[in-house]
């Protein structure tokens, strides 16, 4: 390809909404155009960015066995009635009507529809396994938009669901999965974490997230640097402390704290570390009788330590919290506590309620909480002596760095990542509410065990500027550079031996296959730079009067500081090996 054949679009400055460097970036270089909130059009720069990630994912999904097909975008809402989600989504889910106002989706995954094909094809126990996946434009009405096309409302996913004819089978599937997921990510050339991820409704451990480690990710990972351990923060367990529960060294009292309504301030008032201090956090579950009205609810409180976070997917596995719970209402609280949040705790209830305690909570001892009276805190509180045992203990926060890994090898540490692949099993949780059967051995209808696989194909090139770029602009790995390599002549229109090997350099990299771009476009050298140092083409090749004279030309990495000279005659080996580390 040549510059002047082609269409490069750069800008000096940023739009005011960019918030993060990726849509910076992507802007600035000319990959996206924004249209509408969280509506991107794709520019030739940055598709032959997306065409790369495609073409890697659908070389390994090949030869993990899946086959591509292509599933439709608007689809019919009966199939979504099918499995109730045209009623339990909310309104992430664009929902539109024909001219006979008849009900469609702008589908924001694809379960239905795939599994509509599955009853209708796979019949036989003999048809199985199958793994059908396409890539495919999406939707989804986020309510506010941001990032760039990090979290935008239409973006292209590559989704592949997996048919098998009992959970064993399913297991395999989804092991086959995993490995073509690991092929995908190794090819791109990014750094990235497999991770233990929560299977939600599904239960069960066969879930992973693939995280790309960057600074400014949305995810928090936990891992262990002495062993393989790697969840996300919602899965990570934080294991139970060691050793029995001291006894109580100080009288129960109630003490002043003017003013002080958080445990950080309380702390800080009495002098003693916030691990002292325990938060209480008042929440609510409903129950509804078949009009679905609230006949009953119940309030519940749980206890965690006050430099600790409430993990609301743990809290939810909680049993009588695991059908749903909400945070109670100002009326709720002050019927069971008589008090305002910021000085609730355990202790002089007006009204029971439910006590469920974090596994840190429980083995506590003098501790201090809200007294229920404003401007007071129970400072020596210790179980059994001031208040009964807990209803139950649970792990019920977030993991912080230095806590023990789970698996006993080490301290755990925690780093920001990007979700750009999950992986789990759906069991027969569609195939049951879409009738989707097969017949066995035995010529008996089974439901099929569904799993699901996706990759964002639009967040990916995002990601990897997150984690790869500078002030210069982007640096792409060579798998998903827009160009591998590009080709800088200084003024050819003047020499005409610039031009000349310019145009046989470029002639030769095409032959040997290099994806290269030949700047003919006759810029200054300081702007044709900055264009490529933006755009964050891996390798470029400057070819100059002054250097042609010596047979030499500059060769610089994106990432170096300085060029490097080399001879003309070995240029091209020399890039070549280069493009081969």
């Amino acid at each position: 390809m040549k510059a002047s054949q082609f269409f490069i679009s750069t800008l000096k400055e940023a739009p005011a909404d960019a918030e993060v460097a990726s849509h910076q970036l992507m802007t600035r270089a000319g990959l996206i155009k924004k249209l509408g909130a969280g509506i991107y059009s794709w520019m030739p720069m940055g598709l032959r960015v997306l065409r790369k990630v495609e073409a890697i994912v659908r070389e390994e999904m090949n030869r993990a066995g899946a086959v591509e097909l292509l599933m439709p975008v608007v689809q019919p809402a009966e199939f979504w009635q099918e499995t109730d989600r045209w009623n339990k989504m909310g309104p992430e889910l664009m929902r539109v009507q024909d001219r006979h106002g008849r009900d469609f989706v702008v589908q924001p995954t694809s379960e239905e529809v795939v599994t509509d094909i599955a009853r209708q094809e796979l019949r036989s126990y003999k048809q199985l396994p199958r793994n059908f996946y396409h890539i495919q434009t999406k939707f989804r009405d986020e309510r506010r938009p941001r990032f760039g096309v990090m979290r935008s409302r239409e973006f292209i996913m590559k989704d592949a669901y997996s048919f098998d004819r009992d959970l064993e089978a399913a297991k395999g599937s989804y092991q086959a999965m995993a490995k073509a997921y690991r092929a995908i990510f190794d090819r791109f050339g990014l750094r990235y974490r497999a991770v233990a991820a929560d299977s939600g409704a599904i239960g069960g451990d066969l879930s992973e997230e693939f995280q790309v480690i960057a600074a400014t990710g949305e995810d928090a990972i936990v891992y262990c640097p002495q062993s393989s351990y790697a969840a996300n923060m919602e899965k990570a367990e934080a294991l139970a402390p060691s050793g029995p529960r001291p006894a109580p060294g100080q009288a129960l009292e109630k003490t002043p704290t003017p003013g002080k309504a958080t445990c950080a301030e309380v702390a800080q008032l009495l002098g003693v570390p916030l691990a002292r201090t325990v938060k209480s956090l008042v929440l609510a579950t409903d129950e509804a009788n078949a009009a679905g009205e609230i006949v009953k609810s119940t309030v519940w409180l749980l206890l965690l330590r006050g430099d600790h976070d409430m993990n609301e997917i743990k809290v939810s596995k909680v049993p009588g919290l695991d059908a749903g719970f909400r945070f109670a209402t100002l009326a709720e609280i002050d019927a069971h506590f008589g008090c305002q949040p910021g000085y609730l705790g355990p202790i002089g209830l007006k009204k029971s309620v439910k006590l469920v305690v974090d596994r840190e909570v429980a083995v506590m001892g003098d501790w201090i909480c809200g007294a229920n009276v404003v401007d007071f805190h129970m400072t020596g509180v210790n179980w059994g002596r001031d208040l009964p045992e807990p209803d139950a203990v649970a792990d019920l926060r977030n993991i912080v760095e230095g806590d023990p890994s789970p698996d006993g090898k080490g301290l755990l540490a925690v780093e920001r990542g990007i979700e750009v692949g999950h992986i789990f099993v759906l069991g027969t949780k569609y195939s049951k509410a879409m009738n989707a059967t097969f017949l066995d051995e035995a010529g008996k209808p089974q439901h099929m065990e569904m799993g699901c696989y996706g990759i964002g194909i639009t967040r990916l090139p995002a990601a990897a500027i997150e984690q790869n770029h500078d002030e210069r602009g982007i640096i792409w790995p060579d798998a998903i550079a827009p160009f591998t390599v590009v080709l800088c002549p200084i003024t050819p229109e003047r020499f005409p031996d610039v031009k000349a090997a310019g145009e046989q350099l470029y002639a030769q990299l095409l032959a040997a296959g290099v994806d290269v771009i030949l700047d003919d476009r006759g810029e200054r050298p300081g702007a044709m730079f900055a264009d490529w140092e933006l755009i964050g083409v891996p390798h470029r090749v400057t070819i100059g009067d002054r250097g042609l004279k010596e047979g030499l030309v500059e060769y610089q990495h994106r990432r170096d500081t300085a060029p490097t000279k080399i001879a003309l005659t070995d240029i091209l080996a020399h890039i070549k090996g280069r493009l081969s580390v």
